[in-house]
């Protein structure tokens, strides 16, 4: 059977089912006559929403189609399936039941009002595969706007898990964060936020780079280029991805794939660090990385050794959100990458733990439940 024989077959992903056995006498609690008492509780204190209805459970999972997996600009119906899949993610590993919802616009204020007018039903929203620079946008305003908690995970859970990863790579490597030469290709939903990310961890010598080379005034797609190379001091350099690469320690590619070769890993610093994250064909081929001298190589792929994979963070990090009724900030950001990275006692070949393994996402969301009031 193949997947689309599959897909046919099971017709969805996902289900809703009803907690209680549905009766002539439960139906007289739980609908009609009995739930119009409930209705007025939170019509008066729409608090009691989280308390009589399943908004601490339920999370919006939204997308415009418009940078769906590799493939692109596909819309929301080519984007309904992929979606459905991170609704059936959130339940198996984050005990969050998740609604997909894929909307036939790609404007950025009418999707805003439509999520901002879908809040009464929800704990919190987690936007998905929504193009750069527009998803940046409408995570700001969503979140300042909204009283639930917003997540965009291709934005913050890729940044989360990439500097989990990084930190202990480098740790590995003997090397400290604050001393290496860092380039990031591929400024957008992920690598904005990885880049602001890293400085938070102390990072000082980042180079952005994007398909122009090292992003400049001169170069800047949007007013977010121009943010990130005010914030990395590029400014007023220029040069090409290759040229960014001498003497560097880390490369992070967000971008696409065989951008780079042997010869750009021999140009870097002693025991480079490759997290080649193009998916499904990396930045570079792992095993073309590793026999040109890369001390850590990491990928997007369940294929090879050391798979950065967003799986590792939204499940927990929403869980904690959602149930605490907290915005996904800074702090929540830092403290769930530092909890990745402590999760483990890393190895070459295994800088985080494996995303599938239940007990990584219990710890996350335990760790950040025990440890968030005290950041």
């Amino acid at each position: 059977m193949n997947e689309i024989e599959l897909h046919k077959l099971l017709q969805g992903k996902i289900r809703v089912n009803h907690a209680m056995e549905v009766t002539q006498e439960t139906l007289k609690l739980l609908y009609t006559p009995g739930v119009a008492n409930v209705a007025l509780e939170c019509a008066n204190d729409p608090s009691k929403t989280f308390e009589y209805t399943r908004r601490k459970k339920l999370v919006a999972v939204v997308s415009d189609g418009s940078a769906v997996l590799g493939l692109g600009n596909i819309g929301p119906y080519g984007a309904l399936p992929v979606m459905e899949g991170k609704a059936m993610l959130f339940k198996q590993f984050g005990d969050l039941d998740a609604i997909p919802i894929c909307l036939s616009t790609q404007d950025t204020n009418e999707i805003v009002k439509i999520v901002s007018n879908l809040e009464p039903n929800f704990g919190g929203i987690n936007l998905e595969d929504i193009s750069a620079p527009r998803c940046f946008e409408i995570l700001k305003t969503l979140d300042e706007k909204l009283r639930i908690p917003v997540f965009h995970d291709d934005q913050q859970g890729t940044a989360v898990v990439v500097v989990a990863g990084l930190l202990n790579a480098l740790n590995l490597a003997g090397k400290r964060i604050e001393d290496v030469k860092i380039v990031v290709n591929g400024i957008g939903a992920a690598g904005y936020n990885i880049v602001k990310l890293l400085f938070e961890f102390g990072a000082r010598h980042v180079i952005p780079c994007d398909v122009h080379g090292i992003i400049n005034v001169n170069n800047a797609l949007h007013k977010y280029h121009l943010e990130i190379a005010q914030l990395c001091g590029t400014l007023k350099l220029s040069g090409t991805l290759r040229e960014a690469l001498d003497h560097a320690d880390v490369f992070i590619g967000v971008s696409k794939g065989n951008l780079i070769g042997p010869d750009e890993i021999k140009r870097m610093n002693r025991n480079p660090i490759v997290f080649a994250l193009a998916n499904p064909v990396p930045e570079i081929d792992p095993i073309e990385a590793w026999r040109a001298g890369a001390f850590i190589v990491a990928t997007g792929r369940s294929d090879y050794p050391n798979q950065i994979n967003n799986l590792l963070a939204f499940p927990g990090i929403m869980r904690f959100a959602v149930e605490n009724q907290l915005k996904i900030d800074n702090r929540v950001l830092k403290l769930a990458t530092e909890i990745l990275a402590n999760s483990i006692k890393p190895k070459v070949d295994e800088v985080l733990p494996k995303a599938f393994e239940r007990w990584t996402h219990e710890y996350l969301y335990f760790e950040l439940t025990k440890n968030f009031r005290m950041t």
